[in-house]
Formats: structure tokens, sequence, C-alpha cells
């Protein structure tokens, strides 16, 4: 691809964030290897076909590397939020915290059980992923995650320890994880002055309080059983959905999606401010131009004088951290971990966010904000004897 001369210098800068999570040549080597396999064409980006895709002729090395090499999945996601931020932040940038899930065989993967997942849209054997996504004008990526472990988990150390899950630690609800993400980033210095997210956070009432504290604004979205103050009183969402007025809609665009413009009607309730001087809350209602019984909710705090328009464009930049789901998982191999333990999902998954981001840099280094950009056109492909070695083990 013409308009992609110079990828080298990109690929080069984003490994020297990389190898600063490692001491020894070798693993510098092996972690730009592993990341090349996950932007490679393989099909599937488990140990077998990673070996393949960098040549080498067993897995055995890819395997070592996650199960018992000497590195620090926090360090490389330390790494990971300093090189989004030298190339995507933006004083403007929006955090999305959102979770997926990754359906599983078995029962001896951590955190694996069966519940909920969206990706499967059902109960399933799954486990869940909590994730920080981070959002600017320059692109969108993935920038965090925590893995759910259910109750059922960390009431039985016995079953923790044996996928070398820390003792210290202890059963958290997905919002307290959401929460804890964004703190990190900022701890971090990511430059953020929104949130946005699904309604599970959105009802997390202490997540707000403390965005308020923080003087970040949000936008989350809220169920209709979540309460709002109104002058003295505490009204449902449901409530306040139920007696709208007529008047006062505004006709404004979430954003593109993947049908067009996504074109909704808009009405701002202001409830009661905080206490942070200079600053709103209110509940953004979104109505469908097809099915005006069709509402949607969100709670948001900003600054005085905010824009309807800015809220919406906010609320709307929720679709980014699905979005990064479906590319990290179609692309750069997220979901295609074999691992078991603590430990190697959260080092493949650390560094399947690494790739996803170099692919977003590499777009908003080279292409238009809106042009496609799948696969990284680069790192040929050396000819393997992995195929020969399976073959000579009946494997």
């Amino acid at each position: 691809m013409e308009e992609l001369q110079g990828w080298e210098q990109v690929w080069e800068e984003m490994q020297g964030y990389v190898g600063q999570s490692f001491g020894r040549r070798d693993s510098r080597e092996m972690a730009s290897d592993y990341i090349r396999g996950l932007l490679s064409p393989a099909e599937r980006k488990n140990g077998w076909q990673l070996a393949e895709s960098i040549g080498q002729r067993t897995p055995y090395k890819v395997q070592q590397f996650l199960y018992r090499g000497r590195w620090s999945a926090e360090a490389m996601r330390d790494n990971l939020q300093a090189y989004v931020k030298a190339h995507l932040g933006s004083a403007d940038g929006v955090l999305v915290v959102d979770e997926t899930g990754f359906l599983k065989k078995g029962r001896q993967s951590a955190g694996v059980q069966r519940q909920y997942s969206g990706t499967a849209g059902r109960i399933e054997n799954a486990q869940i992923g909590v994730f920080l996504g981070y959002a600017s004008a320059k692109g969108y990526t993935l920038i965090d995650r925590q893995l759910y472990l259910p109750e059922g988990w960390t009431n039985d150390r016995d079953r923790c320890a044996a996928e070398g899950i820390p003792e210290s630690v202890s059963f958290q609800s997905k919002p307290k994880i959401g929460l804890a993400l964004i703190q990190r980033a900022l701890a971090n210095g990511m430059p953020v002055r929104w949130v946005t997210g699904d309604s599970i956070y959105g009802d997390y009432r202490t997540l707000r309080l403390w965005l308020e504290s923080a003087s970040i604004g949000y936008v989350m979205a809220v169920s209709r059983k979540e309460y709002m103050w109104q002058g003295l009183y505490q009204q449902r969402v449901s409530t306040l959905l139920a007696d709208l007025p007529t008047e006062g809609w505004t006709r404004l665009s979430a954003g593109a999606g993947s049908k067009g413009p996504r074109d909704y009607d808009w009405l701002l309730l202001r409830v009661n401010d905080p206490p942070p001087p200079g600053w709103h809350r209110a509940l953004l209602v979104r109505r469908s131009l097809t099915d005006p019984t069709a509402l949607s909710a969100y709670a948001c705090g900003m600054p005085q004088e905010t824009p309807l328009a800015t809220l919406v464009q906010i609320a709307g930049t929720r679709w980014t951290i699905e979005a990064a789901f479906e590319s990290a998982k179609g692309e750069v191999g997220l979901d295609h971990y074999e691992v078991r333990s603590w430990q190697g999902w959260y080092r493949h998954i650390t560094l399947a966010c690494f790739a996803h981001a170099f692919l977003t840099v590499l777009r908003a280094s080279f292409l238009p904000t809106d042009a496609p950009l799948k696969k990284s056109p680069m790192l040929p492909i050396p000819t393997p004897s992995l195929t020969q070695f399976k073959a000579s083990r009946g494997l």
C-alpha cells in the first residue's frame, strides 16, 4: 500500500514502548515477535499459529513467554497508556468503560463460569473482561483491562491458587472495576475531559460522584430503575420517562453508524446540581425517530454552558469501545488465546491491546480517520517448518 510508506518508523517507535518492560534482549525480541504474530494474517492467533507466523518450529517458545517469562503485564499496560497518550492523546479525550465476554469450554480458565455474556447475548460458559477504551479525534483503542472474578471463584481460594490468582485478589463488582480502571488512567496522566459507559456503570452512583469530585464530565447510560433528585424528591428514571414534555426536543446525530448518521431526538431534563461550583447535572433523553416509545436515558454531569450537541456527541462516543472489541477480536486475536491462568490472560490481552493501538496509530499517521485499516500491511511472514513438525508428531 503506497499510502503506508514509512510504516517502519511507526513500528520501531511502538517497539520502544514495548521494550521498556524487559531487561533482556531475547525477551524484548519475543514480545516484538508476539505482536508481529498478532498482526499477521494467521486465521487464529493461538500458540501453534502464532509460532508458525513468526517462523518458530514449535510453539514452546511462545508458551514459555506467556507462562513463565519474567515480565509484568501491569508495567506493559502502563507503557501502552503512555504510547496511546503520545499519539492519540487530546485535551478532549473520552474514556469509555464496558465489558466483553470470552466464550470458553470447561471450568479451569480463571474466572470462567456460566454467566451472561453480551457477546453471545445469553448466559454462556464464559470469562468476562472489563475494559477501558480511549477515544479522541485521532482514533480509539483499548488501554486497560481487568478480568472479572465471580464470587464463586474468590470464595474458593484453592481454585484460585490453581490458576495463579493472587491471594490478595478479592471480589469486585464490574462497576467497581470500571471505576478503578478510570482512576488508574487518570493517575497515569491520560488527558481526559469526559467519561461514558453502559448503564451497569452509569447506575453506579459512586462512580458518578467520584468523577464530579475530579471535575471530569460524564454522560453515562442509566437504567430505568436508577433515581435522580429533582427538588426535594428522588424520582425513578422510569417515572421521569413516563411524563416527558412534548416541546423542547432537538434532532441531532450521535455520530456516523454502519448505516449512516445515527439521528435521534434529544431532550435535556435538569436535576439537582452537584456540590462543585459551576457544575450541572441533567438527564439526557434519547428518542427513536421511528418508534417514539423507544427511549434511552443518560445521567450527565458537566460544566455550566455545555451545549446539548456536546453531550450527544459524548453519548455517541460509547460505540467506539464496541467497535474496538470487534476489530481487536477480528484482527489481532484478542479472544484467540488458549491460556487458562490468570497471568497468561493478562499477558495475552495486554499485548493484543498493544497490537490494536499500533494499528490505530498507523491509521492516524497515514490514512484519513474514516479509512479502514484492517491489517498491518507489513511484517513479512517467514516460511516456517511448523506444519512439518506437527505432522511428524501426529498433531
